[in-house]
C-alpha cells in the first residue's frame, strides 16, 4: 500500500485547492455585546409573520376563541340505596349500619363435615359467653355445673368409624379430650333458644326467680351470638353454579326506583363497576324525590406532576417521562392518556362535588360561567342511546339486555370500605381441567377440620384413611394366578371430587357439570366432600350442577374466610364470605381405566 503523501504547507495548499478532500470546519458561536441577558430573556417580537408562522405550525390557529371558565353551578339529586334483594331471593331492607361487602357476601356459618354440624370452636366460645353472663348474677354461679351436665361435649370413640372425622388427626383428638366433660356445648344451648323456641331455664332445677333471670340472660346470650356474625336472613347471594355473587339494590333518586344489580361479583373488593341498570323486576323502593343538591364552585385546571407547561421559556420538572410509554396499537387507555398529556393537558378542569359514601347520584344540570361572561349550558358527553358504539363515558353504569334504551349518567358510590382484613383460609377448593381423563376435578386444597381450623386436604384425607384402613382392615389379596392382572380403574385421592359433563335439560349440545363421587377404597361407599363449598345441596339430597364455562383452562379457585372490617361510626362487623380466583393451569390426577398390572413379584 502507498504512503499518503505529507502536506508540508496547509494553508498554501488550501489556498491553491490542491487537495480537494481536506477541509475545516468552524462552529458558529453568538458573541453577546454585553454581559446582561434581560432584553435576550424577554424573547422580543422583531418579526410579526415569523410568530404568525410559528402559531400556524403549532396549530393555534385551530382554536377556538373560548375563555377559561370562571364559575360552575350544578344541581345532582342523590338517593341513597335501600333495598336489597340476594340472587333471586325475597326482597328486604338494605341496612345502613354495616357496608355493603358484609351484606352481599355473607353467607352462614360452616358446618363441618362430619358427626358435628357446627365446628368445636363456636361452641366453645357460645359456652365461655354463658358462663360469663351467670358470673355476675347473684346466686347463678351455682348452675354452671347444671348447664356443663345439661348440654355436654362428649368425648368421642376412636373404635366408631362415625367418630373418624375428630379422632382421626392427633391434634383434633387431644382438643377435644383436653374440655370434653368439662365445658358445655354452647351451641347446643343457642339452638334451643333460637329455633326450637325453649327457654334456657329448660331442664335446670331453679326457682321461679332464678328461671326469670335465666331465660332473659338466655335472649341476651341470643342477640350477643346473632350481632357477633352477620349472618343472611333468609337466602345468600352465593350461586352456586356460577361460583359467584348475585344481588341488588335499588335507590330513586329522582323519585323513581333504579335497581342495580351486580351479576358477576367474585367477592374481595366492591365497586362501582359491579353494577349495571337493570330494568326488571323492581323491588319495591320507590320513595319521594329528595332535595337537590344546588352548588356554585369555581372551576380549577387539572395538574399532575411533569405535565408539560403551557407557556413559551417554561421548563417541566421532568418527573415523567412520555417517551418510556410504549403503548400497543389496541392499547386505548395509554393512547388516551398520552393525547391528554401532550396536547390537551391545558384545556381540562376539574370542578369539586363532595357527595356522601353510598348514594347514588344523577347530575341534573351543569351551566358555566367563562372569562367572557359567556353563560353556558353543559351537557353528558356520553349521553345517547347506550348500544350506540360510539359512545364512550367514564365512570357511568352500563344497562342489562338489549334495546334501544338511553344511557343512564348515573353515578354510583356504594357504601363500601377500602380495607378489609381477611382471615386464614378455611376452605379452598381448586376447580381444574384433566384432560387425559376428560374430567373436571373439584381439589379441596384446604379442609376444615371439627376444631374450627383449616388443614391441608391431602393431609386429612390420608389421615382419616390410615385411621379407617385400622378399623376395617382390607382384605389380603389371593395368590395371583397369572403374571398380569386386569384394573378396571385406578385410585385418587379422597379430597379430589370428580365433575362429570352432562346435558342441560332441553338442549342436545349445551353442557354443564355434574357433581359426582369416587368409591372408598375401605368399603366401596361414595366419598362425600369434605367442603361446605361443594356440599351444596348434599344434605337435602339434591345433585349440584356448576356451568360448564366457570372453569375455564387456567382453572377456578375459591376460597371460604372469615372477613372483619369497620363502618365509619366504628361498628364492627364480621362475617364468612367465598370469594372467586384465578387457578393455576390445568391438572392430572392419574385416573385411568382398564388397565394391566404386573403381578409378579
Amino acid at each position: 500500500m502507498p504512503e499518503p503523501s505529507r502536506i508540508k504547507n496547509l494553508p498554501e495548499a488550501l489556498d491553491r485547492r490542491s487537495f480537494p478532500t481536506v477541509g475545516l470546519w468552524n462552529r458558529l458561536e453568538g458573541r453577546p455585546r454585553t454581559t446582561s441577558f434581560d432584553r435576550a430573556l424577554r424573547a422580543e417580537v422583531r418579526d410579526a409573520l415569523w410568530l404568525l408562522t410559528r402559531q400556524w405550525q403549532l396549530g393555534e390557529f385551530r382554536g377556538t376563541d373560548g375563555g377559561s371558565p370562571v364559575t360552575a353551578t350544578y344541581s345532582v339529586a342523590t338517593s341513597v340505596p335501600s333495598r336489597f334483594r340476594p340472587g333471586a331471593g325475597a326482597v328486604e331492607a338494605l341496612p345502613g349500619d354495616r357496608p355493603l361487602e358484609t351484606v352481599a357476601e355473607r353467607r352462614n356459618l360452616p358446618f363441618a363435615f362430619g358427626p358435628d354440624p357446627v365446628s368445636f370452636d363456636l361452641r366453645l366460645a357460645i359456652g365461655r359467653r354463658w358462663m360469663k353472663l351467670l358470673g355476675p348474677q347473684l346466686g347463678l354461679k351455682n348452675y354452671r355445673t347444671a348447664y356443663i351436665d345439661k348440654y355436654p361435649i362428649a368425648l368421642p370413640d376412636p373404635g366408631l368409624d362415625a367418630d373418624t372425622p375428630r379422632t382421626a388427626d392427633p391434634d383434633v383428638w387431644s382438643t377435644l379430650q383436653a374440655f370434653a366433660g368439662r365445658r358445655m356445648d354452647g351451641y347446643a344451648l343457642y339452638r334451643h333458644i333460637k329455633t326450637e323456641n325453649g327457654r334456657a331455664s329448660d331442664g335446670i332445677s331453679a326457682p321461679g326467680p332464678a328461671r326469670q333471670q335465666l331465660d332473659a340472660l338466655g335472649v341476651r346470650l341470643v342477640a350477643w351470638f346473632d350481632d357477633l356474625f352477620d349472618q343472611p336472613r333468609a337466602d345468600a347471594t352465593w350461586d352456586a353454579s356460577r361460583l359467584e355473587h348475585l344481588f341488588s339494590v335499588a335507590a330513586a333518586p329522582t323519585g323513581t326506583e333504579k335497581v342495580l344489580t351486580a351479576q358477576e361479583y367474585p367477592g374481595g373488593h366492591l365497586d362501582w363497576h359491579a353494577f349495571s341498570i337493570d330494568p326488571g323486576a323492581p323491588l319495591g323502593g320507590t320513595a319521594p324525590a329528595p332535595a337537590p343538591i344546588n352548588r356554585t364552585v369555581f372551576p380549577a385546571p387539572v395538574r399532575y406532576s411533569g405535565m408539560p407547561l403551557p407557556r413559551w421559556w417554561a421548563l417541566e420538572d421532568g418527573r415523567i417521562n412520555f417517551a418510556g410509554v410504549r403503548p400497543d396499537s389496541t392499547d386505548l387507555a395509554r393512547l388516551i392518556f398520552l393525547e391528554f398529556a401532550l396536547v390537551y393537558s391545558n384545556d381540562w378542569y376539574q370542578v369539586p362535588c363532595d357527595l356522601p359514601a353510598g348514594v347514588l347520584a344523577s347530575i341534573r344540570g351543569l351551566a358555566v360561567t367563562d372569562v367572557f361572561g359567556q353563560r353556558q349550558w353543559i351537557s353528558p358527553a356520553g349521553s345517547g342511546q347506550d348500544e350506540d358504539w360510539q359512545r364512550w363515558s367514564m365512570f357511568t353504569l352500563d344497562t342489562i339486555g338489549t334495546g334501544d334504551v338511553p344511557a343512564d349518567m348515573s353515578v354510583f358510590l356504594p357504601p363500601t370500605v377500602p380495607k378489609v382484613s381477611e382471615g386464614a383460609p378455611l376452605e379452598q377448593v381448586a376447580l381444574i381441567r384433566d384432560e387425559n381423563a376428560n374430567m373436571v376435578w373439584g381439589v379441596e386444597k384446604t379442609v376444615p377440620l371439627p376444631t374450627g381450623v383449616g388443614r391441608r386436604g391431602s393431609e386429612v384425607v390420608a389421615g382419616m384413611l390410615a385411621h379407617r384402613l385400622r378399623l376395617v382392615p382390607a382384605p389380603a389379596p389371593d395368590a395371583p394366578r397369572a403374571p398380569i392382572a386386569y384394573r378396571a380403574m385406578s385410585t385418587v385421592p379422597e379430597n379430589w371430587v370428580p365433575f362429570v359433563p352432562v346435558h342441560v335439560p332441553g338442549s342436545g349440545r349445551a353442557i354443564r357439570l355434574q357433581r359426582a363421587a369416587m368409591p372408598s377404597v375401605v368399603d366401596g361407599r361414595p366419598v362425600r366432600p369434605h367442603t361446605s363449598l361443594l356440599r351444596e345441596g348434599i344434605d337435602a339430597g339434591k345433585p349440584y350442577f356448576v356451568n360448564e364455562e366457570e372453569v375455564t383452562p387456567t382453572g377456578t379457585t375459591i376460597t371460604l374466610a372469615y372477613n372483619r372490617t369497620r363502618w365509619y361510626d366504628g361498628r364492627v362487623s364480621v362475617w364468612l364470605s367465598a370469594q372467586r380466583g384465578v387457578g393455576r393451569g390445568e391438572g392430572s390426577s392419574g385416573l385411568v381405566f382398564d388397565t394391566l398390572v404386573d403381578t409378579a413379584q
